[in-house]
């Protein structure tokens, strides 16, 4: 079964073609990192102008590397959301306009969900299993028991773990995208600051990152002001001590309390090596699988593939009325 996957939740525009929701045939994502830099940050109507511009020449690579034709396709899945509204409908209409014109069938995908099916793409999924999602926009614990089974454990009550990265970045002057270059300076450092966990020891699964966040800012601006020297690469890896602490502890417990038989990180902060290793260090009784690099930041191989599940969970498709949305729950 070949599906092709449509992803424009944000600024990559990308399709894929993904064979059994584990080969992937090709997937091709168009970035618009340098364009954005400017601004320190996505702006939305840049970022769905730009997916007009590069959508059919994404569509046309990933056709070409796949080595396929259309009527070999048996399946489209798109993001449905959540995501930028005007960036997602370019994705979904697009998506549309091949489904009528091939008579292909399509679903729309959750995309929190296409993040955590990047880890079938080179590591099977068993179940139970624990996900940990963070992202940009998302820092959540799911429990699944099977296929398309999304139990939510816990959640962030405030900032999600990539906003307040991309946050701690700028203060420090750091280049859009602000994540990376934290973590390539921490790597660098030592937890010179000793900031606080937040809700390490709540006694619950949710997370709050804006406290941290604040006392980071806080922290640097009072050094600036009484002209202190601040080692960055310090800065930055106190900073991610604390992240990364409370991120372990509290997949560790949810581990444990649930008696999982494997942990998976999926989202952008997935690539995090920082955290990548604290995981690894911290849990030893059950695989820990993180996504490769290309599939942990946003592309259509990761929603081909929970295209492929859910399609085979469910054995139905969506209609022509498939929109998009800024907010959706993941289900």
């Amino acid at each position: 079964m070949i599906v092709m996957g449509v992803e424009t939740s944000c600024d990559e525009t990308s399709v894929s073609l993904v064979e059994d929701g584990k080969r992937v045939l090709a997937n091709e994502v168009l970035s618009q990192i340098d364009i954005h830099k400017e601004y320190g940050g996505v702006v939305p109507e840049i970022a769905s102008r730009e997916h007009v511009k590069g959508i059919v020449f994404v569509f046309d690579q990933a056709m070409k590397k796949a080595n396929i034709n259309y009527k070999d396709i048996d399946l489209i899945a798109v993001t449905a959301g959540p995501g930028l509204i005007g960036s997602l409908l370019i994705g979904i209409n697009a998506a549309k306009v091949i489904s009528l014109n091939y008579g292909i069938p399509i679903i729309g995908i959750q995309h929190i969900a296409g993040h955590i099916y990047a880890n079938n793409i080179e590591h099977d999924m068993e179940f139970p299993l624990l996900a940990l999602v963070v992202s940009g926009g998302h820092t959540e614990l799911v429990l699944m028991e099977s296929h398309y089974d999304f139990q939510k454990l816990g959640e962030t009550q405030d900032d999600a773990v990539g906003e307040a990265y991309d946050k701690v970045a700028r203060i420090l002057g750091l280049p859009y995208p602000g994540g990376p270059q934290v973590d390539k300076l921490a790597q660098q450092g030592k937890d010179t600051f000793s900031f606080p966990r937040p809700m390490l020891d709540s006694g619950d699964f949710n997370f709050s990152f804006s406290g941290l966040k604040s006392k980071v800012i806080n922290t640097y601006h009072n050094l600036n002001q009484r002209k202190a020297t601040i080692s960055t690469p310090d800065f930055c890896r106190s900073f991610q001590e604390a992240v990364t602490d409370v991120l372990v502890k509290k997949t560790n417990d949810a581990m444990n309390l649930h008696n999982v038989k494997q942990v998976i990180v999926a989202g952008g902060v997935a690539a995090n090596q920082g955290l990548r290793e604290k995981m690894r260090q911290t849990i030893t009784d059950v695989p820990v699988y993180f996504p490769s690099i290309k599939y942990c930041t946003d592309n259509a191989a990761m929603i081909a593939v929970a295209g492929y599940f859910k399609y085979k969970k469910e054995q139905k498709a969506d209609d022509y009325l498939l929109n998009g949305f800024s907010r959706l729950e993941l289900k």
